[in-house]
């Protein structure tokens, strides 16, 4: 199993920065695609940025340009620079470890962090 502890969320003012980091223990970090999500009130939990052992990523429309996912694979980390904040990505973000397991038939593990208050706002 994978436990996950996101850091880094509070109060910005529009076209600030804000960086989160999320630490991984219990399993062999690695190996998992990691991921950020976020949902705001009223509205579904959507993705935010992905990131492969590979280091491949992945972005929302609605982010690129402006955020980026990073990984230590030595200190189990990953993390979301998050620049020219707006208020529209006010939101709890979320941590997410995948692994996905090859068997008879191949399946998905996902862990999932406590998650983050973000609030951008004058």
């Amino acid at each position: 199993q994978v436990q996950l502890v996101e850091s880094g969320g509070g109060l910005v003012q529009p076209g600030g920065s804000l960086r989160l980091s999320c630490a991984a223990s219990g399993s062999i970090f690695s190996f998992y695609t990691m991921g950020w999500y976020r949902q705001a009130p009223g509205k579904q939990r959507e993705m935010v940025a992905t990131i492969t052992s590979g280091a491949s990523t992945n972005y929302a429309d609605s982010v690129k340009g402006r955020f980026t996912t990073t990984r230590d694979n030595a200190k189990n980390t990953v993390y979301l620079q998050m620049n020219s904040l707006k208020p529209e990505d006010t939101a709890v973000y979320y941590c997410n470890a995948r692994r996905t397991v090859v068997a008879f038939q191949s399946y998905d593990l996902d862990y999932w962090g406590q998650g983050t208050q973000v609030t951008v706002s004058s």
